[in-house]
């Protein structure tokens, strides 16, 4: 066996179906796919009774995966100002926001959609889903390493011509496009579950308070039915309300060095301590600046309202300027004040409270000045307990979603040679 067979010898996956032996042939992606690139649509071209359904490039990231089966948004720009795909293109951005976020590949299967000027389009006669996948797994290090840019990414046709492929035999392609897929299929059908499960909550959330100027939610326990109805009380009435410290760098340069959580920590319903940073925090604002297991931490700026209440993991962590911290001075269930917050989230109940024009925030004095519904400790235990439930249900299935997310990525890289023994 020759320097040349050893070469294809090697260029064979990890993991195989056991159907196949023969190896994969090296390729570049110019010699198995025409490239070229659609034709202006904004977004202000799109309506919902027009005449031409169309992709635009952002939709790639919010709105398809590795294969499109149907296209949600249509235009009626003229067709001499559109370019239309075949069925079996294979779409990727041509600009994007990071250089590994721009490795967005789909195969689009109907045929005559309108793609939008921002998006390069592969036209192949090999399998478009493979070769999406392929484009969105092995080869997505590549176009990194290809694109050109920082605040805007760019990718060229020339650039994606360049990149070594390794192609298997059409029945092959399409084995392992339809593992992949189902696999997906599954993924979206538990994403369908969870959207359910979190719609559910909202639903609910909504009944067991008092709607604005109500007394009595809609719905309650049984064993709450003959209790005295609810009342409506200032936040800062029954809590202490206390902003966290302002972070300039150049002016605490001593003290101790800890950690803190800044707004982006905070997110509906738990504290993310992963990579927290730091910063120096003088011997007097030890106490002042500090959390407790059962206060309720709360976004001032970035999305005002977001909250979760803090378990005490880390006793030194310590909160900075776009956090507030609540404490309450009286009985009540903090993770309550958690869950209101959350029903309110997009009503003007709470975003009539926010100042500011572009970025919004939520000021510690107009804060303390929103009213919160209040019942017996009892009822604001049952209701906790009850969504605490429910949101484990939640957590569960976002376990398990990311459970088949990553057995696809595990996927991907076994199904696939590894591309830096391909060579043209």
């Amino acid at each position: 066996m020759g320097e040349e067979d050893n070469e294809k010898s090697a260029l064979v996956p990890r993991l195989r179906f056991p159907l196949f032996s023969e190896a994969w042939r090296a390729d570049r992606v110019g010699k198995i796919a025409d490239i070229f690139k659609g034709k202006g649509i904004a977004k202000s071209d799109v309506s919902n009774d027009g005449i031409h359904p169309c992709i635009r490039y952002g939709e790639l990231y919010t709105v398809y995966g590795e294969l499109v089966t149907e296209v949600l948004s249509r235009t009626s720009l003229p067709a001499s100002d559109l370019f239309f795909g075949e069925s079996n293109d294979v779409i990727i951005p041509s600009s994007g926001e990071t250089k590994e976020d721009i490795a967005t590949a789909a195969c689009v299967i109907p045929g005559r959609i309108a793609f939008g000027g921002d998006l390069n389009v592969l036209r192949t006669k090999e399998i478009g889903v493979f070769l999406s996948y392929y484009l969105n797994g092995p080869l997505r290090k590549g176009i990194a390493r290809v694109a050109q840019g920082n605040s805007v990414v760019h990718l060229y046709p020339h650039q994606i011509e360049k990149l070594p492929i390794a192609v298997p035999a059409r029945n092959e392609q399409q084995k392992i496009a339809d593992c992949l897929s189902s696999l997906d299929e599954l993924i979206t059908a538990e994403s369908q579950k969870l959207d359910a499960l979190k719609t559910h909550k909202k639903g609910l959330m909504r009944q067991l308070f008092p709607r604005e100027g109500e007394t009595v939610p809609r719905l309650r326990f049984p064993e709450f039915q003959e209790e005295r109805e609810w009342e409506e009380v200032m936040l800062g009435e029954i809590a202490e309300i206390k902003l966290g410290k302002m972070l300039d760098s150049k002016k605490h340069t001593t003290g101790t060095l800890l950690p803190y959580l800044n707004n982006l920590a905070v997110r509906w319903n738990e504290v993310n301590t992963s990579n927290l940073p730091k910063m120096y925090f003088d011997k007097d604002e030890l106490d002042r600046f500090g959390l407790m297991d059962g206060d309720v931490v709360v976004c001032e700026g970035g999305e005002p309202g977001r909250s979760a209440v803090w378990d005490g993991r880390l006793p030194d962590l310590k909160f900075q300027k776009a956090v507030h911290r609540v404490r309450f001075k009286v009985p009540f269930e903090p993770r309550l004040l958690v869950l209101f917050l959350e029903s309110i989230a997009g009503t003007p109940r709470l975003e009539s409270l926010f100042t500011g024009g572009g970025i919004k925030h939520l000021t510690q004095e107009v804060f303390a000045r929103l009213k919160i519904p209040f019942t017996t400790h009892a009822e604001q235990q049952r209701i906790s307990g009850c969504l605490a439930s429910l949101d484990d249900l939640i957590i569960a299935q976002a376990k398990k979603i990311d459970i088949f997310k990553t057995q696809k990525q595990g996927l991907m890289q076994q199904l696939f040679p590894v591309l830096d023994e391909v060579s043209a």
